[in-house]
């Protein structure tokens, strides 16, 4: 039996350590807590679950597997953590060849799932608060809809801790425990040394911070989530108000339905801004929030003067192409670091353990490949700014 120690409770880093310790290694998961870890991208009401991802079949699958693995979940916790109240990507204008939503409709119709074009106007009855005119297409996923990510996190925790997780709260890292290219260990910052025989990073945003190597690799961003609270709860209950993409390749907001606080979330996945998970500033600026009047204003106008009652900066751990980056260390051997933007990850939560676990172990597994280490285009070249925005459009996460 092997000792890993998997550094961060958020949602890579608590079902890795969940995996792990079910295959008969060691699980050691650190964190410096409170958990779930207020800071953290996992952290947070909801999370949106789909396989609308275009053309990229690899998503879709992998989407398909973890909706059927959280309608489990639900069964197995006792607890609605996944709400499955649909989603819809729309545009304003017609759908095309080459266009997400016509991409992400064509591929899962092709597969066999429930969906629906937006193009009538009889559909559209359905949505109140739309304006049909205005959007006049898209695509209606039945089987989706989203996580309570938080609640879900702190369930996932509790499970490693049933199963026997060696959970060290309050455990700050500091640095890796490196000896002549092999990491034995970590350090934390009260000077305690842990052996393992594998290192899990598994910290999101924090991954440039915590491991200065890696800049080169990933981005840490933050984007801005605003609350707010409706004048007319009624309209956005989750049968006439999905979870939705809005013009999202180019306007980038996205949101979701009347929570149990009372509460519309909606969220805006952008450029970002280039900033530390540590920072003071975790809250929306006045220019996010400007932005986001004048989009509720011609979008949704029923919000547009709706009271914003908690707003917060989303971290993401982006890469160049979008994709996970869940592999071992070439030049480090006995870490693995599992990253990449954060936006993808939540909906994919029942599965990521065993992937992630695959990688520790260097086990086959066809997706590793989409993951793998990857540094031949470092983050922040010029060529790929224009591709990393290209990415972020076409498979943005709500």
């Amino acid at each position: 039996m092997s000792k890993v120690i998997v550094v961060g409770a958020g949602i890579n880093g608590v079902t890795a350590a969940i995996e792990l310790k079910k295959r008969g290694h060691h699980a050691i998961l650190i964190d410096p807590g409170p958990l779930p870890h207020p800071l953290a991208a996992s952290t947070d009401i909801s999370k949106a679950v789909r396989a609308a991802y275009g053309a990229d079949e690899d998503y879709i699958e992998l989407a398909e597997r973890s909706i059927k693995l959280w309608r489990k979940w639900n069964e197995e916790f006792g607890i609605e953590l996944y709400h499955e109240t649909g989603v819809m990507f729309v545009r304003r204008r017609e759908m095309k060849p080459g266009d997400f939503e016509y991409e992400s409709f064509k591929t899962l119709q092709q597969r066999g799932h429930k969906v629906e074009r937006m193009n009538s106007a009889q559909l559209w009855r359905r949505f109140p608060v739309w304006n049909p005119e205005l959007f006049r297409d898209g695509v209606l996923e039945f089987e989706a809809g989203y996580a309570e990510s938080g609640r879900a996190v702190a369930t996932l925790i509790q499970r490693a801790e049933s199963i026997g997780v060696e959970l060290r709260r309050s455990s700050r890292f500091a640095h890796l425990d490196e000896r002549d290219h092999r990491i034995e260990g970590i350090i934390l910052d009260n000077g305690e040394r842990i052996a393992a025989d594998r290192i899990v990073m598994a910290v999101g945003a924090w991954t440039p911070y915590l491991l200065p190597f890696t800049k080169k690799f990933f981005r840490a961003r933050g984007q801005p989530v605003f609350h707010l609270k409706p004048p007319r709860p009624d309209l956005f209950a989750s049968e006439r108000f999905p979870v939705f993409g809005a013009d999202i390749t180019t306007t980038g907001y996205y949101g979701f339905p009347l929570n149990r606080d009372g509460l519309v979330k909606i969220a805006n996945h952008g450029p970002g801004r280039e900033m530390s998970p540590e920072s003071p500033q975790r809250a929306a600026t006045s220019e996010d929030e400007e932005n986001l009047r004048k989009f509720l204003s011609w979008a949704l106008p029923e919000l547009a003067e709706a009271p914003i009652v908690y707003t917060r900066v989303c971290m993401y751990c982006d890469t160049h192409d979008g994709n996970f980056w869940i592999a071992p260390d070439p030049e480090r051997e006995g870490l693995v670091i599992a990253a990449g933007d954060c936006g993808h990850g939540f909906k994919f939560a029942p599965v990521l353990g065993e992937i992630i676990a695959d990688a520790v172990e260097q086990k086959s597994n066809p997706i590793l490949e989409k993951f793998r280490w990857r540094p031949a285009v470092p983050v922040g070249t010029g060529t790929d700014v224009a591709r990393f925005q290209s990415n972020h459009e076409s498979a943005t996460d709500p």
